[in-house]
């Protein structure tokens, strides 16, 4: 549920708006506290993966994934208007934003709508979660100053341990649908895959967090507009409850969370900004229990709390040397 991923040495635990350039010098001031925000943005995101499950109960999984990216670039779009900002200029600058927008949008976006046709939206939202292990795993291979502690690798291994806990793997997967999971952890994949990506290539750029990630949303839902006809049909009628979903989806969970989450990064920091990530899988698996019904066994819960254990130790650093 990315949008474009900080250019700190620090990979984002969040796979939620990051920024490749540093946040504006003189943010506008905020009217809520930054509490409030960091609840609102956990809430925003938390019931995304509700809403991805109500949105593919009446639309096509790219369907979903094309309203939510209108709706969300409509926001931005909105925003820049009010800031007067512009979009970047630059066919090299638009064509790594291109690859950015598939690995940190189009790809996650879709792969997380079709995932929730099979498995409940509880564990698409802990699946999601597993995003800072694979960030710190990949990282070692394509980051050759972020080496790894042995307390972030500790992390990565009960991290996974957390993974196997969750799809009770002791019982041999029973009554887990493998291709939905996969999905759902192919596009938590597919986030640090971005991440490193922005991370190499649109770093220092000089334009603003909210041009670039506006540029971005609008790329990607250009990239699903092509596919999108390709793989379904107009739909026959337009079911209402699904379709306020897949609006809310954009709205608020992808276009507003983006001015929140820099609006906190630009406060606070990204690193308490990104602690975000931890309350997520919490609130969707609530979400998806209490409104939804779905089932809820011991291991879901015990092994979400040791994935984010060990994505909290992933993100723990070594002291520098002087």
């Amino acid at each position: 549920m990315s949008t474009v991923a900080a250019s700190r040495t620090q990979s984002p635990a969040t796979p939620e708006a990051q920024s490749p350039t540093t946040p504006d010098p003189s943010p506008p001031r905020p009217r809520l506290d930054w509490r409030l925000r960091f609840g609102a943005l956990s809430l925003i995101w938390g019931f995304s993966f509700l809403l991805i499950k109500v949105g593919t109960s009446g639309y096509a999984p790219f369907q979903v994934t094309l309203g939510r990216l209108v709706f969300g670039t409509a926001v931005l779009v909105a925003a820049m208007a009010v800031k007067r900002e512009r979009l970047p200029r630059g066919a090299r600058l638009w064509a790594h934003m291109a690859v950015a927008a598939f690995f940190l949008n189009a790809l996650p976006f879709s792969l997380f709508a079709y995932s929730e046709l099979t498995i409940p939206s509880t564990l698409a939202g802990i699946c999601n979660a597993t995003s800072p292990l694979w960030g710190m795993a990949l990282s070692v291979v394509a980051l050759s100053e972020d080496r790894p502690t042995r307390v972030r690798v500790a992390g990565l291994g009960l991290g996974f341990l957390g993974v196997l806990t969750v799809l009770g793997a002791w019982q041999g997967f029973h009554g887990l649908d493998a291709t939905g999971t996969a999905m759902a952890l192919l596009a938590s994949l597919s986030y640090p895959v971005g991440w490193i990506y922005v991370r190499r290539t649109l770093a220092g750029t000089g334009n603003s967090h909210l041009s670039m990630t506006g540029g971005q949303l609008l790329v990607a839902t250009v990239q699903l507009a092509v596919v999108t006809p390709l793989f379904t049909g107009m739909p026959k009628h337009f079911a209402l409850v699904p379709l306020l979903a897949v609006a809310a989806l954009g709205a608020l969970g992808t276009g507003l969370a983006v001015l929140l989450q820099y609006g906190l990064v630009a406060e606070v920091g990204p690193t308490t900004a990104q602690m975000v990530t931890y309350f997520i899988p919490v609130i969707a698996t609530a979400a998806g229990v209490a409104i939804l019904g779905e089932s809820l066994h011991w291991n879901t819960p015990m092994g979400a709390a040791i994935v984010l254990a060990g994505a909290a130790l992933t993100q723990v650093r070594g002291k520098k040397r002087a």
